[in-house]
């Protein structure tokens, strides 16, 4: 009786142990179905082309790319431009430095003149040439816009700080038109020159800043960008600035 008390005993331990067992199989693999029924879209009835980017998604990103290649080409060639002008004005300072008697080809009347707004206290505000910063401006927004060319992406902190620079470079063109038309009363062709390149630079790389959410805006603000009302805004600008030095000097401007 002892030995068949035993046996039955073992024999009962180890149907429990079977139980128990084929129990946490079948558990594990209910767990095993959930985790491949989630992480599999196949197992839900999706297929690769609910999560592949639609065709309508492809053209905008490829026409996104298209629009900041174009609009940084045009930065780029106003950055060249203004770039030019700037080397100019240095080394006119350079000359004007060592003899204050010279003058350029850019002295064509009294009231368009380089050497005259040159000799200025505006025209060495920082105890340097202007010319200098407009040198720094416009080479940091030409490696930007080639960058973007050639399909870079700098991140936002990066485009936010360019902004600011590029902010201090154009109002700070513009203080100096300021003091040129109204304390002065003489201008500077090639000033001028930077004057319009730089506006032109600004809005190209602010334009870019704001369609992609860089630099944040309201939203009638973000409508007239992706509508392209900005150039308007840029025209109308230089118009006015145009308008203002006819409307002041006229025909003086060659006399």
């Amino acid at each position: 009786m002892g030995t068949g008390e035993s046996c039955g005993r073992f024999t009962g331990r180890m149907w429990r142990v079977s139980m128990n067992s084929r129990e946490g199989n079948s558990h594990m693999s209910d767990t095993n179905k959930a985790s491949l029924t989630d992480s599999d879209p196949l197992a839900e009835g999706k297929t690769d082309s609910d999560h592949a980017p639609s065709s309508l998604d492809l053209v905008h990103s490829l026409e996104g790319r298209r629009w900041i290649r174009r609009t940084a080409t045009e930065m780029a060639v106003s950055g060249i431009v203004g770039l030019f002008a700037s080397f100019v004005l240095s080394i006119e300072a350079w000359q004007l430095a060592q003899d204050s008697s010279t003058r350029f080809s850019c002295d064509i009347s009294a009231v368009l003149s380089c050497s005259a707004v040159a000799q200025s206290w505006q025209a060495t505000l920082l105890g340097f040439p202007n010319a200098f910063l407009g040198i720094l401006f416009e080479t940091v927004v030409l490696a930007v816009s080639v960058a973007l060319i050639a399909g870079v992406r700098f991140p936002r902190w990066y485009m936010l700080c360019v902004e600011a620079l590029y902010s201090v470079g154009l109002f700070f063109a513009l203080w100096l038109f300021s003091q040129s038309y109204f304390v002065l009363h003489v201008l500077c062709p090639w000033c001028l020159l930077i004057t319009v390149t730089t506006t032109l630079v600004w809005a190209g790389l602010t334009r870019i800043n704001i369609r992609q959410g860089i630099v944040p805006v309201p939203d009638f603000i973000r409508r007239m960008v992706h509508m392209g009302m900005d150039w308007a805004v840029t025209g109308l600008f230089l118009f006015i600035l145009a308008a203002m030095v006819f409307a002041r000097y006229g025909v003086y401007l060659l006399m």
